[in-house]
């Protein structure tokens, strides 16, 4: 849930930093763009180098470059960020933080965030129990902060109590469980297809269409994004997922997609049917590779199963499908046709017409027509985008 969240990680001088160069692998791994912040204490502990390698952007530890003089703009900075996560978070930050003190551009950035900031406080056992560390902390509390609280075991004194930074991975499952709250579609199941299918024609040869699979990859990383629980079932493709949580299921033949997406429909609360399938296939599939006798060749075909059509056939109340329809002419009759056939709550209707839509193209322009006849027209945008405008749709009906 943290895949594509801008996310300051602010350290602070503590014998703790080590865990923030894991902490900091272990956000670029969930998806997640770091920009790190480090008191100058804290680079006495672990060098920056390490952390910009790692987050792969600079590091951030003055309010200026020493070298070129250059502003390290610390609003922009504050501006940029979805969440500031502090950890560790010293004592002596948590102070400056609880009380506006402003003497780096640690916290600096902090004054400047309009973001939910969390802290994980390091210290010693009985510097977190100090009166005035407590005081501070529900100081901060009252500013709205959270607080990643310390956990229990030895410390860097040899004492044995509170004050030990929490795990990288206890913080990352923190954070991903705060960003779940109060997503649109938290608590729903969604199925998505994307890509071709092959059908095979000998062991070597395959009928195929130019279907990359972006945008069926975009529409199910937007419904992870907004809460969904997303499995993609995707024809053959190079593409990768971001979101580790997105439940991939690789397929060749409609056959195969059909298979998997019975599987999953009955339990499905949402079910975006974006896959390019093959509406023929060989009658015949050759055992072995076909060879180049004849000077003409004849392939028999029949119609492979209408997955989509079938789906809607099966579909319950409170479940949503929808369609698309790539169309080279008499679009908007041919989309109208699709809608009603086959039973969907609304279609999404692109043209080989347009430039800059269609197959393999980064980009794609797109009609929605829902089962009412409603009808809106988006201008070209990039899949990413066409794909939040698709989910826009989605929360819009399922609320």
């Amino acid at each position: 849930m943290l895949a594509g969240k801008n996310i300051i990680l602010g350290v602070c001088g503590s014998i703790a930093c080590y865990k923030s160069a894991y902490l900091t692998r272990l956000l670029i791994k969930a998806g997640a763009n770091v920009k790190v912040i480090m008191t100058k204490d804290a680079t006495s502990f672990i060098t920056p180098l390490t952390l910009s390698t790692l987050s792969k952007n600079p590091v951030f530890s003055e309010y200026s470059n020493p070298t070129t003089g250059e502003w390290n703009n610390h609003v922009d900075i504050a501006l940029w960020a979805d969440y500031i996560l502090i950890a560790p978070a010293s004592a002596n930050t948590l102070a400056k933080f609880a009380n506006g003190l402003c003497d780096n551009i640690l916290t600096a950035v902090y004054l400047s965030a309009k973001c939910p900031v969390y802290l994980a406080p390091a210290m010693d056992l009985d510097m977190w129990k100090h009166p005035s560390t407590q005081a501070n902390i529900q100081r901060l509390l009252s500013f709205g902060n959270e607080i990643i609280k310390p956990a229990y075991g030895e410390l860097a004194s040899g004492l044995v109590g509170d004050g030990r930074m929490a795990e990288p991975e206890e913080i990352i499952e923190f954070l991903s469980n705060l960003s779940l709250t109060d997503l649109p579609l938290k608590g729903k199941k969604a199925l998505v297809t994307a890509g071709p299918t092959y059908e095979a024609i000998d062991p070597v040869r395959f009928i195929g269409n130019h279907s990359s699979g972006k945008m069926g990859f975009a529409i199910a990383e937007e419904l992870r994004y907004l809460g969904a629980d997303v499995t993609l079932v995707s024809g053959p493709t190079s593409l990768k997922v971001k979101s580790r949580d997105i439940k991939r299921i690789d397929i060749v033949s409609a056959e195969d997609m059909l298979t998997q997406v019975e599987s999953f429909f009955d339990k499905s609360d949402i079910t975006v049917m974006s896959a390019a399938v093959a509406d023929y296939k060989p009658k015949v599939v050759a055992e072995n590779k076909i060879k180049k006798d004849e000077s003409e060749f004849k392939i028999d075909l029949i119609k492979t199963t209408d997955i989509l059509s079938s789906l809607g056939k099966k579909k319950k109340d409170g479940q949503l499908l929808i369609g698309f329809a790539l169309e080279t002419n008499n679009e908007e009759e041919n989309a109208l046709k699709k809608l009603e056939k086959k039973n969907l709550d609304f279609i999404v209707l692109n043209s080989l017409n347009d430039k800059g839509a269609g197959f393999q193209s980064d980009t794609n322009k797109i009609t929605i027509i829902d089962q009412h006849l409603n009808k809106e027209s988006y201008s070209l945008k990039s899949k990413e985008e066409v794909a939040k405008d698709i989910c826009a749709k989605i929360v819009s009906i399922i609320k």
